[in-house]
């Protein structure tokens, strides 16, 4: 499968904004207003669509959800389109999504993560078309700690010239901002040092890292429960180039964690990981199972570098990755780094 990506946005293009999880209830409008308007500092245009209602779990009936999302990915004249954020039940839209059409169409990016893994990470694997797990819209009034991108740097990015990310040294350990009474707040609070952990081979930081593939993965709790289904079908993506998987976990215990990452290991996801990044978690551990410990006792047989605490979960700061971009990391006592190539 050949990735394709769709052409760097420019100022005029137009910036879709839909639902297809969860929507934005009344108290956080003023927030989605300030996120809408940071778009459009860009030089954007942004397209609402109808699916936005947020007054239970879901935006609209799946079939709307689905309707709308095709029709945005589909439209030549929208060049991206972002979610407010992730969800719980996107993964209703999978068997009514036209995954023809929208690999038919002129490529368009597509933005999120957390719930809409269950969408993004099969559209990239159905089609071959590059998405991009990174910040929603709701958060996209946040300006990136130096040394990282917002996903508007990222769908403006040229094709075939190399990015770099750096880890910051710091994130987010509690709390967050009230977006009713400060909607468009912009600056992020990082109150705790932090830097990217090695978790195989003892933790061992004198041993470097250097490894290149593929990029593909997502929220663990989402596509947990698409594992060895033809929406997380790995075989054939990107011909047999290996690849840089990456997981995140949301909210999920370490328990439930290790057994989910069991099960997409024997469902064949990390097949071909040439290295697993693993995002930075709150969620909870055990007395006898940390977070850390739940990823290397699923993933440790993979035999495979494993990073954990990069900055590619729901913890702030956010390092936007593409979906099918050719990747290099590089991790040792001395540095950190992420190189993406769209090629």
């Amino acid at each position: 499968m050949t990735i394709r990506y769709p052409r760097p946005l420019r100022p005029g293009d137009r910036v879709g904004v839909t639902s297809p999880s969860s929507g934005v209830p009344e108290v956080l409008r003023g927030r989605l207003d300030a996120a809408v308007r940071t778009v459009e500092e860009r030089g954007y245009e942004v397209v609402t669509g109808r699916c936005m209602d947020g007054s239970t779990h879901i935006s609209a009936p799946a079939a709307e959800r689905a309707a709308e999302l095709t029709g945005m990915l589909t439209d030549p004249s929208i060049r991206a389109v972002v979610p407010p954020w992730g969800g719980e039940t996107g993964i209703d839209l999978l068997p009514l999504l036209d995954f023809e059409a929208i690999g038919r169409a002129e490529p368009t990016w597509v933005v999120g993560y957390s719930d809409m893994s269950t969408l993004i990470t099969p559209l990239t694997l159905r089609t071959g078309v590059a998405t991009v797990h990174g910040n929603c819209l709701m958060e996209t009034p946040y300006r990136p700690p130096e040394g990282l991108a917002s996903w508007l740097d990222v769908v403006a990015a040229p094709q075939g010239r190399p990015f770099t990310q750096t880890p910051p040294g710091r994130y987010r350990a509690a709390g967050r901002d009230d977006w009713i009474a400060e909607p468009g707040i912009r600056d992020l609070t990082l109150d705790a040092e932090g830097a990217w952990t090695r978790l195989d081979r003892n933790g061992e930081v004198d041993v470097d890292v250097d490894v290149e593939g593929r990029l593909i993965g997502g929220c663990i709790e989402t596509l947990a429960n698409v594992a060895g289904t033809p929406y997380l079908d790995t075989a054939g993506f990107a011909g047999d180039e290996p690849l840089l998987v990456y997981v995140e976990a949301c909210e999920d215990d370490a328990f439930t964690v290790c057994r989910n990452l069991h099960g997409m290991r024997l469902a064949g996801f990390f097949d071909r990981a040439a290295a697993v990044l693993v995002g930075r978690t709150r969620a909870p551990g055990s007395p006898t199972l940390s977070q850390h410990e739940a990823v290397l006792d699923a993933l440790g047989p993979l035999g495979v570098p494993v990073l954990a605490d990069v900055e590619c979960g729901h913890v702030p700061p956010y390092l936007p990755l593409v979906n099918g971009a050719r990747g290099r990391v590089l991790h040792s006592a001395e540095r950190s780094q992420i190189v993406q190539t769209l090629d």
